[in-house]
């Protein structure tokens, strides 16, 4: 079935069709609809699902963890300063290994107070340990929501999935919502290998020492610096999950194809804009003016950010001339993440095309196509004279 709607309605459709058991939120712009919507669906009775109002952020997710340390499968969403209150129960969920799944709306953060789209916020988390998958339009949103339940739960590790602030959150656009049969054909039931049970009980993520030691049952448990290996070894692991779940979700629903990188016009191109979000589709009419001028070039949207795909990056990119990476974020007093990552992937090829980067859309800034045009252009044609300095674009000092 197709429908019109917005982002935020795309994303709560997906959390229905995955059958969410618990479901705990705040309020924040620009996700609020999003769970308006789920607290509409539970009301009516359409969805069967605990919609659990809390008082804060910090909450919404401490719930998220307590639910699925019993082994239901939970679902909440947030933005921005919202985000960042979570920010110790994030890297608690991660820690916990709980295969939690949250939307991200992406936003500014304050101070000052903005409530206009760029990706500091979950940028800012990049490091606690959570999977993080970018949607670029309304279909990516619901089928990404969709797959995130099945990415998590066969790696046990938390997932975001980000898109957005208004940029797609409030637009409405067509998309196609899957049978409910063929997802739960794709998706079945949450059966943890363990959860808390009254029957059973026991404690979870007591204060551990620093070296190995026996448990309560004799065997040799991790320590820390095992459990922190365990889930970076994981999360490289999750680059082949999210492809194969990917192609799972093709042969059930019939999309896909693009787990990693969303390209458009990259298989001849000498220059090759990257990105996170919907930014990536605004980029193809940029691509698509520079190749009318003869300049090749092409478009590649990550879709896969953490883990990052640093392997495929090296492979995909490694014939161009130079890759000019354009993001709503920044790593202060360095260089934008997204750009360093690049950089960091592309290190041990033999011929490392240039790398440049530019900052725009900070706050919601404008982003006006002829200046990404503009940019673009002068990254193809006169590329020496731009440095290894973030380049602004937008910027009126």
């Amino acid at each position: 079935m197709h429908i019109i709607e917005s982002g935020n309605v795309a994303a709560a459709t997906g959390v229905k069709l995955a059958r969410t058991e618990v479901i705990a939120a705040y309020p924040i712009t620009p996700q609020t609809p999003l769970t308006e919507k789920l607290s509409e669906l539970v009301d009516s009775g359409k969805m069967k699902a605990e919609y659990i109002p809390v008082e804060s952020e910090h909450s919404a997710l401490a719930v998220c963890i307590a639910a699925s340390s019993a082994g239901s499968r939970t679902f909440t969403a947030t933005s921005a300063n919202g985000l960042l209150y979570m920010s110790e129960q994030i890297h608690w969920a991660a820690g916990a290994r709980l295969p939690i799944v949250m939307c991200v709306v992406n936003r500014g953060i304050g101070a000052p107070w903005t409530v206009w789209n760029d990706h500091q916020d979950s940028i800012s988390q990049r490091d606690t340990g959570w999977i993080q998958l970018y949607a670029c339009d309304h279909q990516q949103i619901i089928d990404t929501v969709i797959q995130a339940f099945h990415i998590a739960e066969t790696v046990r590790i938390p997932v975001m999935v980000c898109y957005d602030g208004y940029l797609l959150s409030h637009t409405y656009m067509p998309f196609e919502i899957p049978e409910q049969n063929a997802v739960d054909a794709f998706l079945p039931k949450f059966t943890p290998s363990y959860f808390l049970d009254p029957k059973n009980p026991a404690n979870l993520n007591t204060v551990t020492l620093p070296d190995i030691r026996l448990d309560v049952r004799g065997n040799m448990a991790p320590g820390y610096m095992e459990i922190r290996h365990n889930l970076h070894s994981d999360m490289r692991r999750t680059i082949s999950v999210v492809e194969e779940v990917d192609q799972k979700y093709q042969q059930a629903i019939g999309r896909g194809g693009n787990p990693l990188i969303e390209k458009y016009q990259c298989d001849d191109a000498d220059f090759i804009a990257v990105c996170l979000g919907s930014l990536s589709y605004q980029l193809r009419d940029v691509v698509d003016t520079l190749r009318r001028e003869g300049l090749k070039t092409g478009v590649a949207g990550i879709r896969l950010y953490r883990p990052f795909p640093d392997k495929t990056i090296a492979s995909e990119f490694a014939n161009a001339k130079g890759l000019i990476v354009f993001e709503k974020a920044l790593s202060y007093g360095n260089q934008g993440a997204l750009y360093a990552d690049i950089k960091s992937a592309l290190y041990r090829n033999d011929n490392r095309p240039f790398v440049h980067n530019y900052i725009l859309g900070l706050g919601g800034r404008e982003i006006k196509t002829l200046d990404l045009i503009n940019a673009f252009r002068t990254s193809c044609t006169d590329f020496r004279k731009i440095g290894d300095d973030p380049q602004w674009i937008g910027l009126k000092l």
